[in-house]
């Protein structure tokens, strides 16, 4: 192929036109290497995407946690809760820990 025929070509003809040959290097410069290109927006979309799943997750948990403070804010659930997680107990009270076989098993595998 020669010179002649090249310059000939259409898409040749139509980049060799000023305005589309700016265009084209300006959308290239915006999207690949400008400081606020569309990859580092992508990629920040991606982020704030990311962190609004976690915000949602950590509301039920606030939710959840305000439940049991609710809870808690009574007297007869607070000592069931200290007793069932704490393990502690009344003055003439006892406390019985059970613990099943399985429930060994899986203690000595850890240790």
């Amino acid at each position: 192929m020669s010179w002649k025929e090249f310059k000939e070509k259409k898409w040749f003809r139509l980049f060799r036109n000023a305005y589309i040959l700016v265009l084209t290097i300006f959308v290239v410069w915006m999207v690949f290497f400008d400081t606020n290109s569309l990859m580092i927006h992508w990629e920040l979309r991606k982020e704030v995407q990311k962190l609004e799943r976690q915000k949602e997750i950590l509301e039920t948990e606030i939710e959840k946690d305000q439940e049991i403070l609710k809870k808690l804010s009574k007297p007869e659930e607070l000592e069931k809760y200290a007793s069932e997680n704490y393990y502690m107990k009344k003055e003439n009270e006892e406390i019985f820990l059970i613990e099943y076989e399985d429930s060994l098993k899986q203690k000595k595998n850890e240790q």
